[in-house]
C-alpha cells in the first residue's frame, strides 16, 4: 500500500485561519476533490452545548471555507443531522456557526427534512461487514450526497464506545438515519463499511481535524479539554484518524476501526506507512498525550446494552417505544444533570483561561476580526 500523508500544523489563534489555507495546501485539497462538483461541509455536533473538544470549532470551519475557496472550491453548502442526543439548530447557534454561513453565503441543509433531501436505498459495491445484517430491508442513505465531494470537520477526541473518534465516525451521523443506534454493537465495522460507501457515491473526501483544544476521558461529549494547539487534514480517512491516535496515546492498530479498514485497503493505519507534513514533523510524530478513555453514567448504561449481557434484549430494548426511555435518560444526564451541575463550568473556566477559550468569546461577540490575522483567497 502506498504511503499516506496527513498534514499537522501547530497554530495560535492569531494566525488560525491563515494555518487552515495552508493545511489544505499541504494535504493536497486542490487534487483531492473534484472542482466541478459542489462540496459538502459536515461538521461534528457531538453535543449542542459548546463544550471545548466536543465539537468543530468555529475557527475550523471558517479556515476550511477559506481553505476551500483558495483551492478555487467555491461552489459549497453544509449538511446537518440529528441525533437523540443533539440537536442540529441548537448545536450550529451556539458554536457559532450560523454568523459563518452567512457571512460565506453557506446554504444549510438537513438530512432530516424531506424538502432538502431524501432517503433512498443505496446496494453498495463493496463487500459490507455488519450494514446488511444490521438493516436487512435495505442501507438508506441521503440522495444528496451523490456525486458530490465531502469535507469531514471532527475533533481530537476520545470515545466510549471506538477509544478515538474522528474523521471516519464523522460520516455515522450524514450517512445513517435516525435508527443508527442500532449499529452500536458493530460500531467498529460499521464505520468501516461507511467509509467504503462513500469512496463509491463521493466525487472525493477530506477531512480537517481541530486539535486546539482535544478532549481526553469518556467522549464524546463530557470530557477534560485539554489545550494541544494542533490542527490535522488529509485525504486519507483511516490515516488521519491514525495519526490522531498516536498523539492521543494510542496504538492506533490496536484499534478494531482502524485496522479493518487498513486491511480492507480503504487507507492507511499503520504510522510506519503515514507520512507527516508540517512545520515539525519529527515533533508530531514523539506526541503521545497519555489520553483515556473511562467511563460516566451513560456509558456504564451503554456497556451493558451494547457489549454486555443486556446485549442479547437490543431488540426489545431498542427497536420498540422503549427507546424513549433510553433517550430521555440520556437526555436528561446530559443536558439536565452534566451541563448545568459540571460540564457548563468547565466551558466558561475554559472560555476565560485558555487563548481558545478567549477567541471563541470573541466569535460570540462577532470580534474574531479583532483577534485573527485576515486571510486572502482570491
Amino acid at each position: 500500500m502506498a504511503k499516506a500523508k496527513v498534514a499537522v500544523i501547530k497554530t495560535t489563534p492569531k494566525t488560525v485561519l491563515r494555518d487552515h489555507v495552508r493545511l489544505c495546501e499541504l494535504a493536497g485539497i486542490d487534487k483531492a476533490l473534484d472542482k466541478s462538483a459542489t462540496t459538502i461541509l459536515k461538521d461534528n455536533i457531538s453535543w449542542h452545548f459548546p463544550f471545548p473538544g466536543a465539537n468543530t470549532t468555529p475557527w475550523q470551519m471558517e479556515g476550511t471555507i477559506l481553505g476551500l475557496q483558495k483551492a478555487g472550491l467555491r461552489d459549497i453548502s453544509c449538511v446537518q443531522n440529528k441525533t437523540v442526543v443533539t440537536n442540529a439548530f441548537k448545536g450550529e447557534d451556539l458554536n457559532n456557526y450560523v454568523p459563518l454561513f452567512k457571512k460565506y453565503r453557506i446554504p444549510v441543509l438537513y438530512n432530516f427534512k424531506d424538502e432538502d433531501m431524501k432517503w433512498v436505498e443505496y446496494r453498495p459495491k463493496a463487500k459490507m461487514h455488519v450494514l446488511p445484517m444490521i438493516f436487512p430491508e435495505g442501507i438508506h442513505i441521503p440522495d444528496y450526497f451523490f456525486g458530490k465531494n465531502i469535507v469531514h470537520l471532527p475533533t481530537v477526541k476520545c470515545h466510549i464506545y471506538t477509544t478515538t473518534t474522528g474523521a471516519m465516525k464523522n460520516a455515522f451521523g450524514g450517512l445513517l438515519n435516525t435508527k443508527r443506534h442500532y449499529t452500536h454493537s458493530w460500531i467498529h465495522r460499521t464505520l468501516v463499511d461507511l467509509l467504503a460507501i462513500q469512496k463509491e457515491i463521493h466525487s472525493g473526501v477530506f477531512a480537517i481535524m481541530d486539535g486546539t483544544t482535544a478532549g481526553n476521558g469518556p467522549g464524546p461529549r463530557t470530557m477534560f479539554p485539554v489545550v494541544k494547539d494542533y490542527i490535522l487534514a488529509s485525504d486519507d480517512q483511516v490515516a488521519i484518524d491514525a495519526v490522531a491516535a498516536k498523539m492521543m496515546g494510542f496504538d492506533p492498530m490496536t484499534l478494531e476501526y482502524i485496522r479493518v479498514a487498513h486491511d480492507d485497503k480503504l487507507g492507511v493505519g499503520d504510522p510506519r506507512d503515514i507520512e507527516i507534513v508540517g512545520d515539525d514533523p519529527a515533533q508530531v510524530a514523539r506526541e503521545s498525550w497519555g489520553f483515556s478513555v473511562g467511563d460516566n453514567g451513560a456509558s456504564m448504561v451503554g456497556d451493558l446494552i451494547w457489549f454486555g449481557p443486556l446485549k442479547n434484549f437490543q431488540k426489545l430494548l431498542m427497536h420498540t417505544p422503549l427507546v424513549n426511555v433510553f433517550i430521555f435518560g440520556s437526555e436528561a444526564y446530559h443536558d439536565y444533570y452534566r451541563w448545568p451541575l459540571k460540564d457548563k463550568r468547565t466551558f466558561e473556566n475554559w472560555k476565560r483561561d485558555t487563548h481558545w477559550g478567549r477567541l471563541f468569546s470573541a466569535y460570540e461577540r462577532g470580534e474574531s476580526e479583532k483577534v485573527i490575522e485576515p486571510v486572502a483567497t482570491a
